[in-house]
């Protein structure tokens, strides 16, 4: 799946996008009461880059907690982004949100005549680098987050990840599923889902994904997160070279 094609699906699914999801809202908040803790040194006055911010449920979460941070969050998806821009103003968090549409290139970098003042302290990417099959684009799209971090600024990713040739795929997989069954979501939408991650979405093992997000620039990432098949790591940012 190409990004015209990503952008294109994520475009036809915005307007009833959160309604769809709702009854998986206990992962989210698991997600966010670890990310909460993983976040929790950053400065009162820290600033957040969110990218596929999606609807925008980790950025209003961040946003309420956080009344002194401010937020840039990228999007490719126009449709996606306005469900975010009108969730920020409902709330009145807007004014402290920079809302970008477009894929991460086209977000101006961090540059070294401007010193640290334009560069992040952390990251969120959730559920985003999977649609990269090829790791060396994957690799590289980590590279153009940390580029925008301070050194030593924390990265919290999610992706769904398993070793798709185990026995323990079909597990999680079958349960996947039946979770998926339970939150409403259409067999059809289920067939599709799983034919998609046999050839759309880079399922790999959670130690490969770790490696691509270091080879990437990052320290080592620490594992923080499981969900059935979405897996959660926090990394720094170092800008070692890739080996």
């Amino acid at each position: 799946m190409n990004q015209d094609d990503i952008k294109a699906l994520f475009d036809q699914q915005a307007a009833g996008y959160d309604t769809q999801w709702a009854k998986t809202q206990p992962i989210r908040d698991c997600l966010h009461l670890l990310l909460d803790a993983a976040f929790a040194e950053l400065p009162a006055d820290a600033r957040i880059l969110c990218v596929g911010v999606g609807t925008g449920a980790e950025l209003a979460h961040l946003a309420h907690k956080h009344p002194g941070w401010r937020f840039t969050a990228v999007e490719p998806s126009g449709a996606m982004l306005q469900v975010c821009r009108d969730l920020a103003q409902r709330q009145g968090f807007a004014q402290r949100c920079v809302l970008h549409e477009g894929y991460l290139d086209t977000l101006p970098p961090a540059t070294a005549a401007a010193g640290q003042g334009d560069r992040f302290d952390a990251a969120t990417c959730f559920l985003v680098s999977q649609f990269m099959v090829d790791p060396a684009v994957r690799s590289g799209f980590f590279r153009q987050v940390g580029q925008r971090l301070r050194p030593g600024g924390i990265l919290a990713s999610t992706d769904l990840a398993s070793d798709v040739r185990s026995p323990a795929y079909e597990v999680l997989l079958r349960a996947w599923m039946h979770m998926m069954a339970a939150a409403d979501v259409s067999p059809e939408a289920m067939e599709r889902m799983r034919k998609a991650y046999a050839t759309d979405v880079a399922v790999l093992p959670p130690g490969r994904v770790a490696g691509i997000i270091q080879a990437g620039g990052f320290d080592a990432p620490v594992p923080f997160f499981q969900a059935g098949l979405i897996h959660g790591w926090l990394s720094r940012w170092s800008g070692k070279s890739a080996d």
